[in-house]
C-alpha cells in the first residue's frame, strides 16, 4: 500500500503522485459509492498498485477544506481575481468570498485587475480601499503593462502552497492564469460558458507543479451562499471586527445592537470600513432568515 496525492481525475480515473515523485493512475473501489465518498484532486490517498496504470484507491484521508467549483480538495491559497472596473467593483461580492475561504481555512490573496482602466479620481479611491484590506490580507494591483510580472511576484512570495485561482465572472481569472502558467494557453472571456456547465459535467481537472506550489488548472467558481455559517461564526470571518473585538463589552459580541461595542465604534471612527460593516450586517440577515434543513 503506497501513500499519495491525487493530482488530476478525468473520467474516473485519478492520477496520484508520491512523495518520491512517482506517478500512478488509479480508479476509486465500489464502496466509496456505498459511502457516498468521491475523491477529489488535493486529496491525500492510500492506494494499491501492481502497475502504473492499475492502481486503485482504498482510503482517503481526512479533508482540511473542499470546493465545489473546482471540485477540490485540501486548499492552501485561493487567489482572488477581483476587477476594478469592467465589470464595476463589487465590495459585496468580495466580502462574500472572504467569508468563505476564512471558514473553509483557505488563505486568500487578493488581485484587483484592470487598474490601468481607471480615471485619477478612481485609481484614488481603490487605492484606499486595496490599502485597508493590504492590512489583512495580500494585496496586489495589476494592469494588462505588469500582469506577468505581478504574477511571478504572486507566486515568488507563496511556498509549497495548494493554490486556486477565483473571482468573479470577467474579471481576468484566465488571463491571470496563463500569466502563473503560460503552457495553459486557456481562452480568455470564456468563463460565463463554464460558468453554464452543470455541477457534474465529467471534465479534467489538474494541479500543476508551478516552482515549489501546486496550481489548479481550472478556475473556481463557487456559489459563495453563507449555508454552514452560523451567526456566532460569523463575526469571527471578519480578521478586522477579530481585531477590535476583545474592547466589547459583552463575550460573544455580534456587533449589532449591543452596548459599548468595540466594533461599532471602530466603524464610526473610520477604522473599519463602513462596506464590510454593512456587507457583514446584510450577511448576519441572510443567515438568520435562512430556511432550516429538513432531513
Amino acid at each position: 500500500m503506497v501513500k499519495g496525492q491525487i493530482r488530476q481525475s478525468l473520467s474516473g480515473y485519478y492520477d496520484v503522485v508520491t512523495a518520491t515523485g512517482e506517478e500512478y493512475r488509479t480508479r476509486a473501489r465500489g464502496n466509496f459509492r456505498k459511502k457516498k465518498q468521491t475523491p477529489l484532486v488535493g486529496d491525500q490517498v492510500e492506494f494499491k498498485a501492481e502497475k502504473s496504470d492499475e492502481g486503485y484507491i482504498l482510503e482517503i484521508y481526512p479533508r482540511k477544506n473542499e470546493l465545489i467549483r473546482p471540485p477540490m480538495a485540501n486548499l492552501d491559497t485561493a487567489i482572488v481575481v477581483t476587477a476594478c472596473v469592467q465589470p464595476d467593483f463589487s465590495s459585496n461580492l468580495l466580502d462574500r468570498q472572504l467569508v468563505m475561504l476564512e471558514a473553509k481555512q483557505i488563505a486568500p490573496v487578493l488581485y484587483f485587475s484592470k487598474v490601468d482602466l481607471l480615471t485619477e479620481e478612481q485609481l484614488e479611491k481603490i487605492q484606499a480601499l486595496t490599502a485597508y484590506y493590504h492590512k489583512y490580507y495580500p494585496v496586489y494591483l495589476g494592469g494588462r503593462q505588469n500582469e506577468q510580472s505581478v504574477a511571478k511576484k504572486i507566486l515568488s512570495d507563496l511556498d509549497h502552497q495548494v493554490i486556486v485561482v477565483m473571482g468573479q465572472t470577467g474579471a481576468g481569472k484566465s488571463t491571470l492564469l496563463n500569466h502563473l502558467d503560460p503552457s495553459l494557453q486557456l481562452e480568455t472571456g470564456e468563463i460565463s460558458k463554464a460558468l453554464s456547465r452543470g455541477r457534474h459535467t465529467t471534465r479534467k481537472v489538474s494541479l500543476l507543479p508551478i516552482g515549489d506550489n501546486l496550481l489548479a488548472d481550472t478556475p473556481g467558481f463557487s456559489s459563495f451562499e453563507l449555508r454552514e455559517i452560523t451567526k456566532e461564526e460569523l463575526p469571527l470571518l471578519f480578521p478586522d471586527f477579530v481585531a477590535f473585538q476583545a474592547g466589547c463589552r459583552f463575550r460573544g459580541c455580534l456587533h449589532l445592537n449591543e452596548p459599548g461595542c468595540a466594533v461599532k465604534e471602530a466603524v464610526a471612527a473610520g477604522e473599519i470600513l463602513t462596506s464590510r460593516y454593512e456587507n457583514y450586517r446584510q450577511f448576519h440577515t441572510a443567515i438568520v432568515e435562512r430556511k432550516p434543513k429538513y432531513r
